[in-house]
C-alpha cells in the first residue's frame, strides 16, 4: 500500500523542497465505523503547502481523487476506504523556501506556448516578454522555468480565491448582477509600483510579498462555484498569462458545467497564447495603464504589446472590456486619456473602458489619490472621443451617471449600479434596449 501510494504521489517530490510535511495513512472500516490508528510513511515528501488548518487539509485518496475537503466533509471517507492525510506546518523562510515550494506545483508547459532551441534552450510564449531560458534558468515571471529543456509552469493551487461580484473584476456587460469564482496564483511579467494585488503578483520578485499557496484541484474550483452560486470562474489576482496552462485546465471543466470563463489580465500577450485561451475562455478584461512607452517600461512592460493585445482580443471574439487607473501625475493627463480612448474607438466603440480611482498604495505613496472629479473628466473625455460605454469606478455614488449603462442610441437607462450592487437591469434577454431595440453588446444572460 505505501509502495503505491508514494509512487502515485512521486510528482510530490519532483524539487526537493524542505521535508516539513507529515503524510499520514488513514484506513477507515466502514461497516464498523471507525478509524485505523495512523501509520507514517517511510519518508515525507518535498512539498510544501499553505492551507488554513482550521478550515482546510488536503486529502489524496488512494483512487487518484485530489480534493480539498471541510473538517465537517466527513462523507468523503465514507466513499474512500484508503486516504492519505497531509497536515500542514506553517511555512518559514527556513524550512521551505517559496521558489522551492512553487517548482513543486508545476506540470509540463503547452506545445503551443513552447519553442524548442539547441542546447536544451527553450522560448516561452505565455506573454509579451517571449523569455529566451537556458536549462536551469527562469523567465522573467520567475514561476515558469527551464528544466533539462522541459518548460515547467505552475499547475493544481491558488494563492488567492474569492467569490464575488462580476461587477468588480470589472465587468459591466456580463450578466449584471452575477457573481464570479476568481482565482488566483503567484507570480507577473510585469513589477507596477502601485500593484494593489502586490502580495500575490510580487512573489519571488519581492521578499516582502509572497502568501501560501492552497493545493486544490479544477474540479473542487467548479464544485466550489456551484456551491457559491457563481456563473462565472474567471483567473486574476496575479497575472494569469504566465499560469495560462493552470487557467485552461480549470475553464476545461468549468464550460461543460455550464459556467462562462474570464481572464482578468494586464494584457501583455501574445498571438500564441490568446489563440491557446480562445477556445476555453469567454471574457478578457485589460489594464491599459498607459499611453506612454517610457511609462509602461518603468512598470516592465512595452506599450506595443499591450495595445496589440486589445486589437488582437477584439478580432479573436472575446468580451472585451478595458480598464485604465488614473494615477495623477502618472497618466493622468488630458492629451493621454484622449490618446487611449482614441486608441480603444479605432478598435472598436463598443468596448466598454472603466477609468478607475487610484489610491497608493504598495510603493506608489506620493502620488494623490484620484478624485471624482478626475474621474468624471476622463469619462466626458471618452464619450467625447465616440466611445458608447464609458465607466468610473471606485467612488461609487460620487460619479453621477457615470456607473450607470445607458442606450447610445436614446439614452434609456438599462443598467443602474451603486459600486457593485445592482440596483435595476432592463436590458432584454436578447441584449437589447426596451426602448428602441438598439443591441447592446455584451453578454448579458
Amino acid at each position: 500500500m505505501q509502495a503505491d501510494l508514494s509512487q502515485r504521489l512521486q510528482f510530490l517530490q519532483r524539487r526537493h523542497a524542505a521535508d516539513v510535511v507529515k503524510m499520514r495513512m488513514c484506513q477507515r472500516n466502514r461497516l464498523e465505523g471507525e478509524t485505523a490508528s495512523f501509520e507514517h510513511l517511510d519518508n515525507s515528501f518535498g512539498f510544501v503547502s499553505g492551507i488554513d488548518a482550521d478550515c482546510l487539509l488536503s486529502f489524496f485518496a488512494a483512487d487518484d481523487t485530489g480534493v480539498l475537503l471541510k473538517r465537517s466533509d466527513c462523507d468523503f471517507f465514507d466513499d474512500h476506504l484508503a486516504c492519505i492525510i497531509i497536515t500542514i506546518v506553517p511555512l518559514t523562510a527556513q524550512s521551505a523556501p517559496l521558489a522551492a515550494v512553487l517548482d513543486s506545483m508545476t506540470v509540463e508547459g503547452a506545445a503551443e506556448l513552447t519553442e524548442h532551441l539547441d542546447a536544451g534552450a527553450l522560448k516561452c510564449y505565455a506573454c509579451g516578454h517571449r523569455c529566451l531560458i537556458k536549462s536551469g534558468k527562469r523567465g522573467i515571471c520567475k514561476v515558469r522555468f527551464n528544466e533539462d529543456g522541459h518548460l515547467r509552469v505552475p499547475a493544481n493551487y491558488v494563492a488567492a480565491l474569492a467569490c464575488d461580484p462580476t461587477e468588480k473584476k470589472p465587468f459591466f456587460h456580463v450578466m449584471p448582477g452575477s457573481d464570479t469564482l476568481t482565482f488566483g496564483m503567484l507570480g507577473c511579467d510585469l513589477h507596477c509600483a502601485y500593484c494593489q494585488n502586490w502580495l500575490t503578483s510580487q512573489a519571488l520578485r519581492d521578499d516582502a510579498a509572497g502568501t501560501n499557496p492552497t493545493m486544490v484541484s479544477a474540479e473542487r474550483l467548479v464544485t466550489m462555484a456551484k456551491v457559491h452560486g457563481a456563473s462565472m470562474i474567471g483567473s486574476s489576482y496575479n497575472e494569469p498569462l504566465i499560469t495560462a496552462e493552470w487557467a485552461v485546465d480549470v475553464f476545461k471543466h468549468a464550460r461543460p458545467a455550464g459556467f462562462k470563463t474570464a481572464f482578468i489580465s494586464n494584457g501583455n500577450a501574445t498571438p500564441q497564447v490568446l489563440d491557446y485561451l480562445r477556445p476555453w475562455t469567454d471574457c478578457y478584461k485589460i489594464d491599459l495603464k498607459s499611453m506612454s512607452d517610457k511609462n509602461y517600461r518603468q512598470l516592465g512592460g512595452v506599450i506595443d504589446n499591450i495595445l496589440d493585445t486589445v486589437q488582437m482580443v477584439h478580432e479573436r471574439g472575446f468580451w472585451e472590456e478595458i480598464v485604465t487607473l488614473v494615477i495623477p501625475g502618472f497618466n493622468d493627463s488630458e492629451g493621454e486619456l484622449r490618446r487611449a480612448a482614441d486608441f480603444i474607438v479605432s478598435v472598436s466603440p463598443d468596448i466598454p473602458w472603466h477609468v478607475t480611482a487610484f489610491h497608493q498604495d504598495y510603493r506608489m505613496t506620493e502620488n494623490s489619490n484620484t478624485t471624482a472629479e478626475q474621474l468624471i473628466q476622463a469619462c466626458e473625455i471618452g464619450r467625447a472621443a465616440g466611445l458608447n460605454y464609458v465607466y468610473a469606478g471606485n467612488l461609487p455614488g460620487r460619479v453621477g451617471r457615470w456607473e450607470n449603462t445607458y442606450c447610445p442610441s436614446c439614452d434609456e437607462l438599462l443598467v443602474e449600479r451603486f459600486g457593485y450592487l445592482i440596483r435595476q437591469v432592463n436590458v432584454t434577454r436578447e441584449g437589447r434596449c426596451p426602448n428602441c431595440s438598439t443591441t447592446i453588446p455584451g453578454i448579458w444572460n
